[in-house]
């Protein structure tokens, strides 16, 4: 049972309604949208700011979610693990992929810009401070400086939100392995594909 009660769609703000559309979704895609409903302003606003960093993406959508599961194994945000995007399945993740975020920076099937920009996620996510001219001479070997920005809030987005939805302990529809109390990780386990 999670920490914040749920909002049953039926009782969300109308704007959030027509905005996520839940009665589409499953419970997991509908995902912090049941929490945030106790603030519907707020919830709104994030939304807005969610919705730009995915539709206005100028990064690879494998590459977003590669750095989105090493930071969510660090977050230790279960629901984060479990989930895998649709698009980025479309873009060439696939478990064995995933995997190799166990120790991507010695995998053969991530590219030097996903290794460098893996560990820029995982040093936003444990040691930011870490984060200095040499690993951003390294990112812009790969990337333009709006890439690195983008980069830089789509990893703030994903620690932050990753954290509290960590928190919240929100574990009732995943699968049984990402309900154990332990510390897991997103690599060997059952996942989940949403939109």
């Amino acid at each position: 049972m999670g920490r914040i009660a749920k909002v049953e769609p039926g009782e969300w703000d109308p704007r959030l309604r027509a905005a996520i559309q839940p009665d589409n979704l499953t419970d997991l895609e509908q995902g912090l949208t049941r929490y945030f409903a106790h603030c519907p302003e707020q919830a709104l606003g994030l939304m807005a700011f969610g919705g730009a960093l995915k539709l206005n993406r100028s990064l690879p959508d494998r590459l977003v979610e590669l750095v989105r599961l090493r930071i969510a194994f660090f977050n230790q945000c279960r629901s984060c693990m479990a989930i895998r995007y649709s698009d980025a399945v479309a873009d060439g993740v696939d478990e064995a992929l995933v995997c190799s975020l166990e120790r991507p920076q010695e995998a053969t099937n991530l590219s030097p810009a996903e290794k460098v920009a893996i560990r820029y996620g995982e040093l936003m996510a444990t040691d930011h401070l870490a984060i200095d001219d040499a690993l951003h001479a390294e990112l812009r070997a790969h990337f333009s400086e709006a890439e690195i920005v983008e980069l830089g809030m789509t990893c703030a987005f994903f620690v932050g939100f990753g954290r509290l939805a960590a928190t919240w302990k929100m574990v009732e529809e995943l699968p049984e392995a990402f309900r154990q109390a332990e510390t897991i990780a997103p690599w060997g386990q059952d996942s989940v594909q949403v939109r």
